[in-house]
């Protein structure tokens, strides 16, 4: 070949890909840019994305950010990606080169006159060379574009969990501050919870991840498309909740309010009931002439305690605990900008007769403060040396069973197996009940002050001696439930049945100290007995 021709050939392969390279950048990367947009475009608008499936029962649509973006940038590359390989091996390869190299024209195929098959031909290498290097340029070119693309979408995503992180931890401080501490109040179950189950307003549906995390940072968007706050501190505790092993309904505030449980314990016929039914009436009555504020948590817990306080005006008693394991009765308890959710477990006095039965009472496990009914009429030695007539007012009272020494036994025996090391911390509130009938009772009458001295000197000495060594905080109190409830209750002796709830829930730090008597809200003292070490001078404790 000479060299005229020669040169003549390699200046139209060079020409020729010069002119191809330019207009194939152009078509390869607006193509590719173009298949990458199309890529996230939605499927149907408003509808959940087909490529993302359901996780677990949870109604809630998956954050964009934490599947369905990871989907469309793998999406958009391999769409970009995808487009520019079927173009280059397709449209120009496979017919417009392939053409080329036959000699007729690329865009019908026919020949024509040879001068243009000549041509067509001695361009082919070139447009061929142009076609490859245009692809390979512009491939370059949104490969770059896509490495921005997956370095934001993983800046995002970062952004996202650091959000998650930040406001679970938050949550969880707040909690921690709080003390809140979710367990479920109903029998056969009593089980704690770290989320509660929280019903959406708009369908119903259940929801059991209602929090920072991958069904949304902030919110949560159901299936019915309505949003749900996902945050405790926006306003998620506003809604319908349940607890997440018996799916029962729980009072609103649950995840808000720091929870105290108060069971009442005490034997058979001690009083628990009326005094519970006389400590739920004083903190109401106080609610009037202080800050003070308690509503029903539910319009079960309303409806209990008017059916109660109906039985105690009809017939002046409550009939016996009946049942197994007793279910909370819930209130609201509000002193100026601190709030509690209150739990008052009345459980039948056969619950503690032997340790099998005790270890099932669970909600003992959760107890922030215990009130111990002591009905001193059930023991034997105080009642030694009575005559007939005051026998006669005993048996009239009905006794409890066991005794009170008996049942306290019992209930602490397995109580730090329930609670762990708590119980020396844990207050204990001793109430001696049935005051009515003990102030009729001349060697048995209650003095104004000094109820656990009096109650070693009646026979109780043990009773006093293990509490003062069991429990460093404690105090004790001496009320007629019957006279606190129902027609024309006195109200001293609903204010002594509220002090004992009072004062325990001043110990989770609700500020009521100022809405006690001056003996409740002084220190505990050494409940020694007189003539031992260390035995104070006077107990103060409280009527």
């Amino acid at each position: 070949m000479s060299g005229p021709v020669a040169a003549m050939l390699w200046l139209t392969v060079v020409v020729g890909t010069a002119v191809c390279l330019f207009r194939a950048f152009w078509e390869f990367l607006v193509l590719a840019l173009s298949a990458s947009a199309r890529a996230f475009h939605p499927r149907t608008a408003g509808a959940p994305d087909p490529r993302i499936l359901p996780v677990g029962p949870e109604p809630a649509r998956r954050a964009y950010w934490s599947r369905l973006m990871w989907v469309d940038a793998s999406v958009s590359s391999r769409a970009a990606a995808s487009a520019v390989r079927h173009r280059l091996l397709g449209r120009w390869m496979a017919v417009t080169a392939r053409r080329m190299f036959a000699a007729r024209r690329p865009s019908t195929g026919y020949g024509g006159h040879w001068i243009a098959r000549a041509l067509c031909f001695a361009t082919a290498p070139g447009t061929a060379l142009g076609a490859i290097a245009g692809a390979l340029l512009a491939s370059v070119v949104v490969v770059l574009v896509h490495l921005v693309m997956w370095l934001l979408a993983g800046v995002v995503g970062l952004a996202a969990l650091v959000g998650v992180a930040v406001l679970r931890a938050a949550g969880r401080a707040a909690a921690g501050v709080r003390r809140v501490r979710m367990k479920c109040p109903y029998p056969g179950c009593y089980r704690p919870f770290p989320l509660a189950v929280h019903r959406c307003p708009g369908c119903g549906a259940a929801h059991r991840e209602l929090r920072p995390g991958g069904f949304g940072t902030l919110w949560h968007v159901c299936a019915c498309g309505r949003r749900l706050v996902a945050v405790s501190l926006a306003g998620r505790d506003r809604l319908a909740v349940e607890c997440p092993h018996c799916d029962r309904p729980l009072p609103a505030g649950v995840g808000r309010l720091r929870v105290v449980h108060v069971p009442i314990v005490g034997g058979t016929s001690s009083g628990k009931t009326m005094l519970m039914a006389a400590a739920v009436s004083g903190l109401h009555a106080m609610t009037g002439t202080s800050a003070l504020r308690v509503s029903f948590a539910t319009a079960d817990d309303r409806r209990d305690v008017v059916e109660l306080n109906g039985q105690l005006g009809t017939v002046g008693w409550v009939r016996k605990t009946q049942g197994g394991q007793p279910r909370a009765l819930m209130l609201r308890v509000s002193h100026r900008r601190r709030h509690r959710l209150l739990y008052l477990y009345d459980p039948m006095g056969e619950a503690l007769y032997d340790v099998d039965s005790t270890r099932r009472q669970e909600y003992l496990a959760h107890a922030d403060g215990v009130i111990l009914a002591v009905d001193v009429l059930a023991d034997p030695r105080v009642r030694r040396g009575l005559s007939a007539d005051e026998e006669e007012l005993v048996r009239a009272a009905s006794p409890s069973e066991p005794g009170p020494w008996q049942t306290y036994q019992t209930f602490t025996g397995e109580l730090s197996a329930l609670t762990g090391r708590r119980r020396g911390r844990l207050p204990l509130a001793v109430v001696v009940t049935k005051r009515d009938v003990l102030d009729r009772i001349e060697r048995l009458r209650v003095p104004s002050t000094g109820i656990a001295p009096w109650l070693a000197t009646v026979g109780l000495d043990p009773l006093v001696r293990d509490v003062g060594h069991r429990f460093r905080v404690r105090r004790f109190w001496a009320l007629s439930a019957y006279a606190a409830t129902g027609a024309g209750p006195l109200v001293s002796e609903q204010r002594r049945a509220a002090e004992t709830v009072l004062w325990i829930l001043a110990r989770s730090g609700l500020r009521v100290g100022g809405l006690l008597s001056e003996e409740a809200r002084e220190r505990p003292a050494d409940l020694s007995l007189p003539g031992q070490r260390g035995a104070p001078v006077q107990d103060r404790s409280t009527r």
